[in-house]
């Protein structure tokens, strides 16, 4: 009996270890963001950007996020969001000092938006649709999707002709850390 309860623990391990996310996420550095057609894994990463990674877990727990819509949205690029005016003009009012890394832009990346400055980055962030090399060592890379990313393909594009400007965006429902995730 103990052979055979061994045998079915270590089944059910293998099955977990198979689905990757069930053990190897970690509840306090990812975030799950809530769009209108489903839920987005965001993986954090605090050993490339650990100032940013606590600064965007801090707005998600202020829930400053919740509610903001994606303002410019460019087919085969990417969707940029967390300006509470909802224009790509405003921010929460603190700035970051850039974090690049050798992190690639790859689809999926999380990434700061940010002024001509590169220590300008404040709220604002997109997520790549496709791999955009041109945007690497310049940007802050903080997180990546691990599921959900067909979610995000759905946002709302905007017009090419106003450099992805959207009318009638989408907006983030909500985004949390999954540690307070209910």
């Amino acid at each position: 009996m103990r052979h055979l309860l061994r045998l079915l623990m270590a089944s059910l391990l293998g099955i977990l270890l198979c689905s990757g996310e069930a053990l190897a996420m970690d509840p306090e550095n990812t975030l799950y963001l809530d769009l209108k057609d489903g839920r987005v894994v965001i993986e954090l990463r605090p050993d490339l950007a650990p100032h940013h990674v606590a600064r965007i877990k801090e707005l998600v727990r202020q829930k400053f996020y919740d509610g903001i819509v994606f303002h410019r949205v460019i087919e085969g690029f990417m969707a940029q969001t967390g300006d509470p005016k909802g224009d790509g003009t405003g921010g929460s009012g603190q700035k970051l000092k850039a974090e690049f890394s050798a992190e690639p832009h790859v689809r999926g990346t999380l990434s700061m938006a940010r002024a001509q400055s590169p220590d300008s980055a404040d709220s604002q962030f997109f997520i790549c649709f496709a791999p955009a090399p041109f945007l690497d060592h310049q940007y802050t890379v903080w997180g990546k999707v691990t599921s959900g990313m067909e979610f995000v393909d759905k946002i709302k594009k905007g017009a090419s002709s106003r450099n992805g400007s959207v009318s009638d965006p989408d907006r983030i429902i909500k985004l949390q850390v999954a540690a307070d995730a209910k």
